[in-house]
């Protein structure tokens, strides 16, 4: 259906080869409630502190696309190289765009100050693109897909190490125990906190449902809020 969606309402523009148009297509949403971390059903991923990116990439081409749909592939040029030297596709993808430190811990006010200038500029702090999800792979539409489906085509799909691009792995609950995680990796290094997922839930462009749930480190204020204003719910995790 989305790949229909795509190459059918959203028309190819320019030298794009036939590839499908991103400008329409809205990111999955994170609901933000209560959840038993040891209800099964459940995998949870780091949840980097960055600006969410879709992607749509293969063989040459690549085009990058914030959440509310403006194009940010001259924005993010090492992103875009790395991409769009992967062969076959096309892809498309759904990740964040992040600016990591030393500790690999992201850092939203350096990749605001990044994003603003809409380029590579010298001095600039590199970006890395974290993507957590595969929407459509060739000529397969995964939407329908479940979840751990898609992350397993993604992480073969990535298999070998590139440059500005990162695959976001993740625990299973059934086979980790999260409270462990949170204590020994979130609360210590100060990770803005974990995302909790389905792990058959389908991807639903533009919607938010109880399928993904963003859990926060408590204490955490990422910089979204501090500009824009305390608008989240108190739904925290650690002591």
């Amino acid at each position: 259906m989305l790949r229909l969606l795509l190459t059918e309402n959203f028309p190819c523009h320019g030298d794009r080869g036939g590839m499908p148009n991103l400008k329409e297509l809205k990111p999955m949403l994170l609901d933000e409630r209560p959840l038993d971390v040891e209800e099964p059903g459940w995998i949870y991923e780091i949840k980097f502190d960055g600006s969410r990116l879709m992607a749509e990439f293969g063989d040459g081409k690549c085009e990058l696309r914030t959440g509310e749909g403006a194009d940010a592939t001259k924005w993010y040029p090492e992103i875009a190289g790395a991409l769009a030297a992967i062969k076959g596709g096309p892809y498309v993808t759904d990740g964040q765009v992040c600016v990591l430190n030393e500790m690999g811990r992201s850092d939203f006010a350096r990749l605001q100050i990044r994003a603003l200038r809409r380029g590579w500029y010298e001095g600039a702090d590199s970006v890395v693109y974290c993507t957590f999800d595969l929407l459509i792979d060739g000529l397969a539409d995964l939407t329908e897909l479940p979840l751990v489906e898609r992350k397993a085509r993604l992480a073969k799909l990535l298999k070998d190490p590139m440059p500005s691009v990162i695959y976001v792995n993740h625990f299973d609950n059934e086979a980790h125990d999260i409270n462990i995680i949170v204590r020994d990796a979130v609360v210590p290094f100060e990770l803005e906190g974990l995302v909790a997922k389905r792990k058959n839930s389908v991807y639903t462009p533009g919607a938010r449902t109880r399928d993904w749930v963003k859990m926060t480190r408590k204490g955490a204020m990422p910089a979204q809020r501090l500009k824009h204003g305390p608008t989240s719910r108190d739904i925290s995790i650690g002591p």
